[in-house]
């Protein structure tokens, strides 16, 4: 037997916010929910299982075009899932270049924070630093000047 819930139920049991899963609906992420007399929608546990993937799916970085893919191959059980291994390795490639340009910036400010002794903040390395455009030290190519 299915559980009913409202969205607010589904909201609640998930995390996910109400507006996000009518979101989810008008891009065709969820199925269209059953409707009351009313006009309310009632969501059962397809719903709840689904809107978990999307959710765990989110949690682990990956854009909506891969996340569309990924709920495809999830409603074919039967189609291959090269697609979802080429998906998670180019996720964990992603994650590995927001870590090195991470890693580049802990650097630059661990530099920014040992030149700093103190003082006023006209003679501060802080602002000094900050306020060189062109530094060269910067993980991120587009924060350069040129």
């Amino acid at each position: 037997m299915s559980t009913a819930y409202s969205i607010g139920d589904l909201a609640r049991a998930t995390g996910v916010k109400p507006t996000t899963i009518r979101w989810y609906e008008q891009e065709g992420w969820l199925p269209p929910p059953a409707r009351t007399g009313g006009g309310h929608r009632v969501y059962g546990d397809p719903h709840l299982r689904r809107l978990g993937f999307i959710r765990h799916a989110r949690e682990l970085g990956f854009e909506s075009e891969a996340i569309r893919a990924l709920l495809d191959l999830a409603d074919h059980p039967d189609a291959d899932c090269g697609k979802a291994h080429q998906l998670a390795v180019a996720q964990i490639r992603a994650i590995d270049d927001r870590l090195r340009r991470l890693a580049a910036l802990r650097r630059e400010l661990d530099r920014m924070a040992e030149s700093c002794a103190g003082g006023v903040a006209g003679q501060c390395r802080i602002i000094e630093t900050l306020s060189d455009f062109d530094h060269g030290h910067c993980a991120d190519p587009s924060h350069r000047g040129g």
